[in-house]
C-alpha cells in the first residue's frame, strides 16, 4: 500500500460525506486534500480513542516530532510520507500543522470554556487552520481566500459539535454527546448554561462533571437545549460563518475550483454526519 492509498482508506474508513467535496477538484489537489484530512483524522483519533491521557499527550507529542521530521525530509508514517510533495509543491506552513496538533491538545486539558471567544481559539485551531492549508492547495491569489478559510472552518466545526449533541449513533459513528461524555461545553450548551434555570443548569453541570449521563438522561439535556434555543443559536451562528465565506468568493472569476468552494458553505451547514 503506498503512502496515498493509505491516506485513502483513512478518509473513506471516517465516514464523513466531507470528503465528497474533494471529487470536485483538479487530481493533485484532491489528492494533496486526501492527505490533509489523513493527517487531521489521525491526530483526531489520538483525542477519541485514547482514554489516558498521558497516552494521548505522548501519542501528540510524536505526531509533533514527526511533522518536524516532515519538514526536514525525513517523514516516517504513511501520512506524513504522502503529505511530503504537496508540503513543497503548496508551499504548506509548518505552524499550521502544528496548530492543529495544539488543537488537540486543548481537547485534552481544557473541557469548559466560558463563552465564545474562549471555544474560538479551540475551533481555529482544530477547523479553520485546516481551511487555511485547505486554501494554499486550492492554490489562492487573493487574500479574500484566507477570510474564505477562516469562516468556513469555523462554521464546519460548529455544526461538527451540534450533530455531536443531535445526531444518532449510526450516523455519527460513535456515540452520540460524545463531548458532553468528555466533560466539553460546546456553543450551544455554553448558550443554554447562560440562560437556565438553576435546576437545568445543574443537570448540566453534573454530565460534565461526572462525565456520563447519571440521573439524567440525553433527551432530558437536549430539552434543556432546545428550550432556550440552543440548537438554534449554534447553527445560525454557524450558517452566518458559511454565508460570509461564501461572501467573499463573491468577486472571483468563475472557475472549476470556485464552484467547487461556494459548494462547501451550504454543505457543511446541511450536513447530517
Amino acid at each position: 500500500m503506498t503512502p496515498l492509498e493509505y491516506c485513502k482508506q483513512k478518509a473513506a474508513q471516517s465516514g464523513s460525506s466531507f470528503t465528497v467535496s474533494f471529487i470536485f477538484l483538479p487530481k493533485i489537489q484532491r489528492e494533496a486534500m486526501t492527505a490533509l484530512y489523513a493527517f487531521c483524522r489521525e491526530v483526531d483519533d489520538v483525542v477519541d480513542e485514547c482514554t489516558d491521557f498521558n497516552v494521548a499527550q505522548t501519542k501528540l507529542n510524536w505526531w509533533k516530532t514527526e511533522v518536524l521530521n516532515l519538514y526536514a525530509g525525513t517523514p516516517q508514517h504513511p501520512v506524513t510520507k504522502a503529505l511530503q510533495p504537496f508540503v513543497r509543491q503548496f508551499n504548506l506552513a509548518q505552524e499550521h500543522f502544528l496548530e492543529i496538533i495544539d488543537g488537540m491538545e486543548m481537547d485534552l486539558k481544557f473541557n469548559r470554556y466560558e463563552d465564545f471567544k474562549q471555544l474560538q481559539l479551540y475551533c481555529y485551531r482544530v477547523a479553520s487552520v485546516v481551511g487555511l492549508l485547505s486554501a494554499q492547495i486550492f492554490g489562492f491569489k487573493n487574500r479574500k481566500t484566507l477570510k474564505y478559510a477562516h469562516d468556513l472552518g469555523m462554521a464546519f466545526q460548529i455544526v461538527d459539535d451540534v450533530l455531536d449533541l443531535t445526531a444518532s449513533e449510526s450516523v455519527l459513528g460513535k456515540p452520540v454527546a460524545s463531548d458532553l461524555r468528555e466533560g466539553k461545553a460546546t456553543m450551544a450548551v455554553i448558550h443554554a448554561l447562560e440562560r437556565c434555570t438553576p435546576e437545568e443548569q445543574a443537570r448540566i453541570e453534573s454530565v460534565l462533571r461526572n462525565r456520563a449521563f447519571n440521573g439524567v438522561s440525553h433527551e432530558q439535556i437536549l430539552e434543556i437545549l432546545n428550550k432556550y434555543g440552543s440548537i438554534d443559536a449554534a447553527h445560525d451562528r454557524a450558517a452566518q460563518y458559511a454565508e460570509s465565506a461564501r461572501k467573499a468568493l463573491a468577486a472571483f472569476p468563475d472557475s472549476e475550483i470556485k464552484r467547487a468552494l461556494l459548494w462547501a458553505p451550504d454543505f457543511v451547514v446541511s450536513r447530517e454526519k
